[in-house]
């Protein structure tokens, strides 16, 4: 094999494993559907592929000569490594913070909540006053209630800091509750997918039929929106039991 051939190939299949087995830690450990998919995360794998599997091999193809002094050749892809792995950890780093820790329920939807949606000062509140939901780098996406709490005066801060800076109850732990405790709420939320808000009625329409396929009575089955990072999906609920039956895709 030409010396330029096999740089190439030898690099593309170290730099093809090496994302592999970064991605599969993230995605087996701590991201689980529909977090891969809520969150975008298919994104920042892709750009990670590009300069990693793809533009670093590309690289050693073009600066691979026989006839260049080893030193050089080994300082030349001394520099494409360096790059690529500055690649590898910026993009690691975002998947991390970008990893989901709650699925929460809270008003009239569900809305997927990120690692760093949660501020330190939030986890040393959950903390003192609800330890139970104090996430950690352990933690694996939970299912949780975040209702607006009791006290009016508290209620009105929260609704005025989501509608000026976008901090919202789902992105403070101390008001978590067990997703069991929400179950009355949640089922009076859930709706044929024709009345949920924001779709188009062609996607009603292709929606209606993925539930028709789960081979369930039309009436058994209700809908909620689950919000993500940029997309959006549909939760189905078994309305008697509300077991999660399915989440589709809502892709235009």
């Amino acid at each position: 094999m030409p010396f330029r051939a096999k740089a190439f190939s030898l690099h593309l299949l170290v730099s093809l494993c090496v994302l592999t087995l970064v991605l599969a830690a993230l995605h087996i450990g701590w991201y689980h559907w529909p977090g891969w998919y809520l969150v975008g995360a298919l994104k920042v794998a892709a750009v990670m592929a590009v300069v990693d599997v793809g533009l670093g091999p590309l690289a050693t193809l073009v600066i691979a000569n026989p006839k260049k002094p080893r030193t050089e050749f080994r300082h030349d892809l001394s520099v494409i490594a360096v790059i690529q792995i500055a690649a590898l950890v910026y993009g690691t780093l975002t998947l991390w913070n970008g990893r989901p820790l709650f699925y929460t329920f809270s008003a009239d939807r569900l809305e997927v909540v990120q690692a760093s949606a949660i501020d330190d000062g939030e986890i040393d509140l959950a903390r003192k006053d609800n330890p139970a939901f104090v996430p950690s780098w352990r933690s694996l996406p939970e299912w949780v209630w975040a209702p607006l709490p009791t006290d009016q005066g508290e209620r009105a801060r929260i609704v005025e800091s989501a509608l000026q800076t976008g901090k919202d109850v789902i992105a403070m732990p101390r008001y978590f509750r067990p997703w069991e405790q929400g179950a009355s709420d949640l089922r009076a939320q859930l709706k044929p997918i024709n009345e949920v808000s924001g779709i188009s009625m062609k996607k009603k329409v292709q929606l209606e039929q993925e539930m028709a396929e789960l081979g369930d009575p039309p009436d058994r089955n209700g809908a909620i929106l689950f919000d993500g990072r940029g997309v959006q999906a549909i939760a189905v609920f078994d309305r008697s039991s509300l077991a999660l039956r399915a989440i589709l895709k809502v892709d235009y």
